[in-house]
């Protein structure tokens, strides 16, 4: 994979990130979980999306679709898709850097697992 390819790759997988980081921070600020009954469906969708944090959190979805298409033209899908788990490890930090989500030590172990599977293949 050249440098051109990996970075649509990755600019891909940090735009999806970045996207769940958004929504989670705009259901944050919407109190949390959300409870859906078939009287507050249309109050709470209008809610949601009225959610600055959820909005930002679809444009990115939106864009890392077209790079993540760009990207996927240019490499073989056994190369790409897997790269997508690197989406775990920068939500990961994502959420405890801005979200304040704790990492306990066996998953910091396991993404440092997915960074050497990462690394594994990136190399092939």
């Amino acid at each position: 994979m050249n440098l051109t390819t990996f970075a649509f790759i990755l600019s891909g997988v940090l735009l999806n990130a970045c996207a769940q980081l958004f929504l989670k921070a705009g259901t944050n600020a919407m109190g949390g979980a959300i409870h859906l009954t078939a009287q507050n469906a249309l109050p709470t969708f209008l809610k949601v999306v009225s959610q600055l944090p959820i909005l930002a959190g679809l444009a990115c979805y939106g864009v890392s679709l077209v790079v993540w298409i760009v990207g996927l033209s240019r490499t073989d899908v056994t190369i790409a898709y897997p790269m997508l788990s690197l989406g775990y490890v920068v939500s990961a930090l994502g959420a405890w850097m801005f979200l304040g989500e704790v990492i306990p030590p066996q998953r910091l172990l396991a993404i440092g697992l997915i960074m050497l599977g990462v690394i594994l293949l990136a190399r092939t």
